[in-house]
């Protein structure tokens, strides 16, 4: 039996385990899918102790995804962002990986929306901004990065090629954009409904991505909807960043499927 898991702290309410699970239900793999929830500042020690336990592969979730860059041979993905979310141990040196960026670019893929030559405005530089940064410049995409705080949006873009960024003030570049990734974690307080982005520069020739999954109907996404805009849910991100995870680990093509209804069986 193979084993892979997920490393973070806290991890009890994780929405991973079922996805995955899932996916050796349907191909009939002898596999399992478990969590590991070390102390904060234990991260390297997990991960060589994953590799002498056997762990066939991990998902690193936080406050891990920097501190096990030490631990791991990131591949040029991983490097750049600066955070690791999957560690393969299947050639001996454990190899980090950040299967975010993917997941970013399969979830406009699956929704058939081009990103090379696009305009994009990414709202947030946190680890998620710059894991959509990245995704999108790499796809081709103009970048703009905005941030409550600006000196943080502009690191960000200086490590992105082309990359430009701005204050929340340059906000109004959204009506001239075609992608729009929400980045932050406004909106996950369902009773607050808060919304990054102002409505009225919400415009139908755009592609709006929440990274928001719980609500999985954000303000962002209606008030995208309402002005005719294509939308899509953070729950796709999630799916995809597994699917990529899954595929490294096994070989196999992923059952895209079964995990997406898993996981949304989790969401309710």
């Amino acid at each position: 039996m193979q084993v892979f898991g997920l490393l973070g702290n806290p991890v009890e309410h994780s929405l991973s385990p079922p996805m995955h699970e899932a996916a050796y239900d349907e191909l009939g793999l002898d596999a399992r899918y478990v969590t590991f929830e070390p102390d904060r500042d234990a991260a390297a020690t997990a991960v060589e102790s994953a590799a002498t336990l056997g762990i066939a592969g991990l998902n690193v979730t936080i406050p891990f995804k920097q501190d096990v860059l030490d631990a791991v041979e990131p591949d040029d993905v991983a490097r750049r962002v600066g955070a690791v979310n999957t560690i393969d141990f299947s050639g001996g040196t454990p190899t980090g990986h950040n299967t975010d960026v993917a997941g970013v670019e399969r979830s406009f893929a699956h929704h058939d929306v081009p990103i090379d030559g696009r305009d994009a405005v990414v709202v947030g530089a946190g680890g998620a901004g710059r894991a959509v940064a990245f995704a999108l410049a790499d796809a081709g995409a103009s970048v703009h990065v905005a941030n409550r705080t600006v000196e943080r949006a502009e690191s960000l873009a200086a490590d992105v090629p082309g990359a430009t960024a701005g204050g929340l003030d340059t906000l109004n570049r959204i009506a001239d954009a075609e992608l729009l990734v929400n980045a932050t974690s406004v909106g996950m307080e369902p009773d607050d409904d808060q919304t990054p982005v102002p409505a009225d520069h919400l415009h139908g020739d755009l592609a709006v991505l929440d990274a928001v999954y719980a609500p999985i109907e954000t303000r962002l996404r209606r008030e995208a909807a309402q002005a005719g805009a294509t939308t899509i849910d953070g729950a796709w991100m999630l799916l995809f960043q597994g699917v990529e995870a899954f595929e490294r680990w096994t070989g196999r093509d992923a059952p895209v499927e079964a995990m997406n209804e898993a996981l949304r069986a989790e969401l309710g």
